[in-house]
């Protein structure tokens, strides 16, 4: 049945697609004529293969959005004179007829066709017949020339298409874009972007492609041509690999500066910038001209989020040279590009220095775990359920997950590299596929299926790329360290064969670079469109843009509208609004949103956002982590802090103390680090029920976020996961039981009671409905 339900889900799909859209069904069409064939020949089916399919198809129907609908109506003024001067020209008019002509008018054909022209499509002629009707029935008085239009054609003095000029002024008062669509469209042009970056373009740049997969020296060799130059500029993934490389610069001789999105530190002064940069790719500079630029981990180009930065460094850097680093996969890709700006790629290309072995066996079971082991899992839960496994066999883990500040990250790799330590086992998720240097002897692959969330926040499960397997299989057997012979397997014997057929692919060649719409341009788009909101620009923006599909695509907005969305409310300026809109936030994490979104308002009103604002919303000073929850909530404080820090570099008159939240945060990675050194510990107090030491953190209750309630001893699995993703704080948590308590005394006799009590008010905030409920109650049964 479910072969043949999205069998006819597909066949529905295709029929309706036009015939320039067919590309983007081939995916799922191919996904789905497979499966066909599999059980043509009798194998079995697993129904994520099936679902891979369906998701493709509703992925790709997404591209018929009506662009129309996106356009938001003006609401149309009524005539301000207060004089019916038409009425005294050529007396008044019956409504009855009016609105017999303005019907015959909205059905005629020729009618239709002139809205066509003048760029009303179906859509936007219905919303606007309505609007029109409504204008000129329920106007008490009508503009002149448009009264005496209407007396002629009621008196057979005129034609009724003599409506049409009225009609369409009105139209355009309520779609502002129809007088400017074609600038609107000029401004959303994307199909050269090597344009938009005319110094790089004055120069001939020799472009470096280090082609090679992990462990193969390709980014040493771009850093040593880096570190030999009179300038250069280093575009690294994460804030990790900025640090490394602005660290390593400086203890070789080299001034280098860092640059983050959070951070700036200096090789010399502040007053005297050094010749050398290390930043994360979204800070390069193309207005600074360089000698050498790197650009690490290129394979990046293609990510839905992020790719546009990459794009962005490739296509502006003004450097005589760029060394790209990353795998080969990326070659054609760039070398098409080049094509675009008339430069050529040189490419060098490097073997992996240490050897790594594909087992025969999987691991089975964690007692078969070993010194210099990483398991790697996909998910939180997973890493605490393997975490506290392998230390209840005796055995001491690190562990390093996405959600840690760095100091921790560093502070987990080095107590797992240190010969000398007892930990020797390490449990990761992806997060290890770069920016950490370990000693890694064998990487276990404990599940091959990840959970991500697509572009509308629906949560999905596939198998991992060939290029993300062979990214994590390749931390193992790092040259030069204790572990030079790497080994790769599963935790179970069913995925191992997907494994090694996985591995022994090669990473399929990168097709498009991300691109993402400028301040500039969402600007520009707000001066033709000034009553729309910033999350409906963009979604302008990108369905009317026009990109080369042979080598671009835009990148993924959701990120971006949520935030826009969220604070849509707030007055700020457009400028401010984008720039809070760009801000990296976790949107699946509420306390972090709650205080985006309290910044946000703080920042509206022209009033500092000082520390000890973040202080009183944040709960400062903090104490130990009792539990995974409180673990949770100290890495979302992490976060805000990160949050305040970004916005500091950006807006640094209304958040003047930077400093002291920087000092803030480090002390809490400290606390983060030694949370999750004792993490075990803090997985038993959890499923204990003991409850964190709520005081310590004095939160304000998110009273715009209503949670329902749960009893003081329920530990089910939708518990574990909302304390495992951080979807409840300690204080949200402590209120519900609070309140859980507190209706167990009071509800029995409201339980008791007949249908009149089913209305009951359960918030704390109607506590006073609850007891005048409650005492009708108590009156009935007297009686």
């Amino acid at each position: 049945m479910l072969y043949v339900s999205l069998n006819c889900q597909y066949l529905a799909g295709a029929r309706s697609m036009h015939n320039s859209r067919n590309y983007v069904f081939s995916t799922g069409r191919r996904l789905l004529c497979a499966a066909r064939s599999r059980l043509a020949n009798g194998f079995a089916i697993d129904e994520c293969s099936f679902h891979r399919a369906a998701v493709q198809l509703s992925r790709n129907r997404k591209h018929e959005t009506n662009v129309s609908a996106l356009f938001k109506p003006v609401q149309v003024q009524a005539n301000v004179d207060d004089d019916d001067v038409g009425s005294e020209l050529v007396g008044k008019l019956e409504k009855s007829e009016l609105l017999k002509i303005l019907n015959k008018f909205a059905q005629r054909r020729e009618i239709k066709t002139l809205c066509s022209e003048n760029g009303l499509d179906s859509y936007l002629q219905q919303q606007a017949f309505g609007s029109f009707r409504r204008y000129c029935i329920e106007a008490e008085n009508l503009p002149v020339d448009v009264h005496i239009t209407f007396s002629d054609i009621m008196h057979g003095a005129g034609h009724i298409d003599d409506i049409f000029p009225y009609f369409l002024r009105h139209a355009k008062t309520m779609f502002p874009h129809l007088d400017c669509m074609d600038d609107l469209k000029k401004i959303s042009d994307l199909r050269q972007p090597a344009n938009w970056y005319t110094n790089a373009r004055a120069i001939t740049r020799k472009i470096v492609f280090h082609a090679g997969p992990t462990n193969s020296g390709k980014t040493y060799h771009a850093m040593e041509r880096y570190l030999s130059a009179k300038s250069g500029v280093y575009c690294g993934p994460l804030k990790l690999l900025a640090t490394e490389v602005y660290n390593k610069a400086n203890e070789r001789g080299t001034p280098c500066d860092l640059v983050t999105g959070e951070e700036r530190k200096f090789g010399i002064s502040e007053n005297s910038p050094a010749n050398h940069v290390a930043c994360t790719v979204e800070m390069t500079s193309v207005n600074t001209p360089y000698e050498v630029a790197v650009i690490d981990e290129i394979q990046q180009i293609r990510d839905q989020q992020r790719g546009w930065a990459w794009t962005r460094a490739f296509l502006g850097l003004i450097a005589d040279e760029v060394h790209v680093c990353g795998e080969a996969g990326a070659l054609e890709l760039l070398e098409k590009i080049c094509e675009t700006t008339g430069e050529t790629v040189e490419v060098r290309r490097y073997d992996r220095l240490t050897e790594l072995t594909v087992e025969n066996s999987a691991l089975g079971s964690l007692d078969n775990v070993m010194p210099g082991d990483c398991i790697v899992c996909f998910s939180k839960h997973d890493i605490y359920t393997v975490s506290r496994e392998i230390e209840a066999r005796g055995k001491e883990v690190a562990v390093i997950y996405g959600g840690l500040p760095p100091g921790t990250k560093l502070a987990q790799a080095a107590k797992f590299n240190d010969p000398a330590n007892s930990c020797k086992v390490m449990v990761a998720t992806d997060a290890i596929g770069m920016g950490l240097n370990l000693s890694i002897r064998r990487i276990i692959f404990y599940s091959l299926v990840k959970p991500t969330m697509n572009e509308r926040g629906e949560r999905e499960i596939d198998t991992i790329s060939v290029s993300s397997a062979l990214q994590i299989a390749g931390r193992a057997g790092r040259y030069r360290t204790e572990w030079e012979h790497g080994y790769v397997t599963a935790f179970r014997s069913e995925d191992l064969q997907t494994l090694q057929r996985i591995l022994s692919q090669t990473p399929e060649p990168l097709k498009k670079a991300g691109l993402h719409p400028t301040a500039d341009q969402i600007e520009l788009y707000a001066y033709h469109l000034p009553n729309s909101s910033l999350s409906n620009l963009m979604d302008i923006f990108v369905n009317l843009c026009t990109v080369d599909d042979s080598l671009y695509f835009m990148c993924n907005i959701e990120d971006f509208k949520f935030l826009a969305e969220m604070i849509n409310h707030v007055p700020l300026p457009l400028r401010a609004r984008y720039v809070f809109c760009c801000a990296p936030i976790n949107r699946k994490m509420p306390f972090v949103c709650s205080m985006f979104l309290k910044i946000a308002r703080q920042y509206s009103r022209n009033e500092p956002i000082t520390f000890d604002f973040i202080k009183r919303n944040c709960g400062w000073p903090f104490k130990l982590p009792r539990t995974i929850l409180d673990l949770v909530h100290l890495e979302s404080v992490f976060d805000v802090m990160d949050l305040y820090l970004w916005l500091s570099y950006r807006f640094m008159d209304l958040f003047p103390e930077a400093a002291n939240v920087r000092e803030a945060q480090k002390e809490l990675d400290e606390i983060i680090q030694q949370g999750v050194f004792q993490i075990t510990r803090l997985l038993k107090n959890t499923e204990a029920g003991q409850e964190s030491e709520t005081p310590n953190f004095q939160m304000r209750r998110m009273t715009h976020i209503k949670e329902p309630r749960l009893p003081s001893s329920s530990r089910g699995r939708l518990t574990e996961r909302l304390l495992a993703q951080g979807l409840l704080t300690p204080g949200m948590l402590s209120e519900l039981r609070k309140e859980w308590d507190a209706q167990q005394h009071t509800q029995p006799q409201a339980i008791a009671s007949s249908k009149d009590t089913q209305d009951v008010a359960t918030d704390s905030d109607d506590d006073d409905s609850y007891a005048a409920n409650t005492k009708k109650t108590r009156r009935k049964r007297k009686k």
